[in-house]
Parts: C-alpha cells; structure tokens; sequence
C-alpha cells in the first residue's frame, strides 16, 4: 500500500491501495481504465481533503499542467489546467495586471478544486470569473464541458462537488473584464487607503496568514464548516438571546452566521480530543497537533455539529471533504 500521510495537509496517517501520476489527459484516461474495478479518487494538493481511514483504491494524483491567456479590447481569456495551484495562478495574473483574483489570494489547492468549492473570500466567489470547465466523463469515457450555469454554483457549491465521483476536472476557462471593479467590502480592506489589486493581494495575505495556521507547521485543511444562513425569524430569535451575534445578508432573505462565532460561543476554541483539536485563534480550523487519528477528528467535528444543533437549532455542514475506506462520508 502507498502512505496518504504528506499527500493532505491534515496529515493523518492513512494509505491506499495504488497510487498514479497523471499528467496529461492520456495518462488520466490510461490510469482509469487500468484501476475501473476499485474506488477511485483524484486528489490535487490535498489541502481540502482528509484521509480519516485508509482508502481501499486508487489516487490519482493531478499534475496536469499549463496557463494560456489570450485577449480582446474588454477581456482577458484564461485557459488554466486543473493540475496548477491556486495561488500562483493568482500571483501569475497580479505580476500582468490582470485584475479580479486578488481578493482570493493564498487559498490553498489546485485550480481544478476552484470549481468544485466555488472557493470565495473577502467579497468575491469565483463562479463570477468561470467561463466553463472542461472535464472527463467516467461513465461514458469522453470529454466535455458545462458552462457556468450548468456548472450549478452555490455558496461553497457546485453540480461536481453534488455529483461527486463523475468527473474529472482537466482545465477551467477564466474570463475577467479590463474594465475591472475591485471589491473592497470586506472590512479590513475598505481601510485601504488606496485600493489597488496589488495592496488588496497584500492584505488578503495579510489577514489570512495572521487568521490561520500554516499547514506545514500544524496540520489543518482551513475552514473545516460552511457558514450556515438561516431564515431571517431564526435569526431574530438568536439576535433576542445574542444581541451581538454577527451576521451578513445573503441571498432570497436568508442570514449567514459565522460558523467560527457559533463553535467559539460554546467554547470549542482551543479544545483537544486526542491529538485533534479546534485552533485556539480559529475556532471554525481543526488541526493535527502531531499524531491525530481519523475517528478522533470524526468524534470532535459530530460533536460540534450536535452542540451547535442542540443550542442554535442550526445543522452546520463540513467544507472539508472527509474520505473513508472506498469513498467520500458524511458526518
């Protein structure tokens, strides 16, 4: 069996059956038809994935590579391969003035998983920048392509994050306009005193090395619950008992709630089960502090999940996705 240990960011130790490089379609196509009998997972950089058992399968792990930009009078047209990372994609666009991604600099992964999340942060989802993406078929064997709305993006969603086990990503098409607005909303970054996407790629930096920890030194896999939004009555009701409960507007009427306000509220910051742990500067963060076992990390995230159920009346959902023996598990 192959160790998964270094090849996600928690760093629970865990092993599969097969492990293979894929670096260009071809050799993705061969890899499939080779391991089609058994489970099969494709894994970029492993920093929103946790192994919590040994997977009985084969992991395919994405190094297709490659960044092409093209453009016309009012846009810039990238075509991206899913194999490259996330954040230097992002400095690779600030270094040509080519604006829109700044606000989500040093999110950690592939650009293959930009998708799949629809990552997002300080006022900006990346769905508005999607042209299509382009992916291998598993069932018929073929490539093809959704456009942005068949791609089905909600917050921290998509239809491959909901059709999970399908597709597999290859490359992503990016389209960002010249003529771009930068998004200041985000309350650290309406304190620029002179917004630029260069100081706004400097803050976000700023803001997310302070706020989280860096994997290489405590093992985590970043934001390990979505922000849940609830109906505005629920949130009135919460507002009566936690007159400062922080909250924003979201879509159709609803409230988003910070997941890290509700876990820190009922004092999970800092706590340690076992060699896992909530982060003591981030509650919404789970970490390794040094030999963390998978049914550890299951037992403190169920039990997060249940207090904040049982004092909130609010069901939070994990943003990390957490693989078992064959496959992807719930909470």
């Amino acid at each position: 069996m192959q160790s998964l240990t270094s090849l996600h960011t928690f760093g629970i130790q865990a092993k599969c059956n097969s492990l293979e490089t894929v670096d260009s379609v071809d050799s993705l196509v061969y890899a499939i038809n080779i391991y089609k009998n058994q489970p099969l997972l494709f894994l970029g950089e492993g920093s929103n994935t946790i192994f919590v058992e040994d997977f009985e399968g084969c992991v395919l792990l994405n190094k297709l590579k490659g960044v092409h930009v093209s453009e016309d009078d009012e846009f810039y047209h990238l075509s991206v391969a899913s194999g490259e990372n996330w954040h230097e994609l992002v400095v690779f666009c600030i270094e040509r003035g080519i604006n829109g991604f700044e606000n989500l600099a040093l999110i950690p992964g592939t650009v293959g998983a930009a998708p799949i999340q629809n990552i997002g942060a300080y006022g900006v989802e990346i769905e508005r920048f999607i042209h299509s993406v382009e992916f291998y078929e598993i069932e018929s064997g073929r490539m093809a392509y959704f456009n942005r709305k068949e791609c089905e993006f909600a917050y921290r969603e998509s239809r491959f994050k909901r059709e999970a086990g399908k597709r597999i990503i290859t490359s992503v098409n990016f389209v960002l306009p010249k003529q771009y607005q930068l998004v200041t909303s985000y309350g650290p970054l309406a304190e620029l005193k002179e917004a630029s996407a260069q100081s706004i790629f400097k803050k976000v930096i700023e803001i997310r090395q302070q706020k989280l920890p860096d994997p290489s030194k405590l093992g985590n896999a970043g934001s390990f619950f979505k922000n849940p939004t609830i109906s505005m009555s629920h949130f009135l009701d919460l507002q009566s008992r936690y007159p400062d409960i922080p909250h924003f507007s979201a879509p159709e009427g609803m409230i988003k709630i910070p997941a890290a306000w509700l876990i820190d509220t009922l004092g999970f910051k800092g706590v340690k089960q076992g060699d896992v742990g909530c982060h003591q500067h981030q509650a919404l963060v789970l970490v390794n502090h040094g030999n963390a076992k998978g049914k550890d990390l299951i037992y403190l995230a169920r039990d997060i999940k249940q207090q904040v159920a049982n004092h909130f009346n609010i069901e939070l959902e994990n943003e990390v996705r957490l693989i078992g023996r064959d496959n992807a598990i719930e909470l």
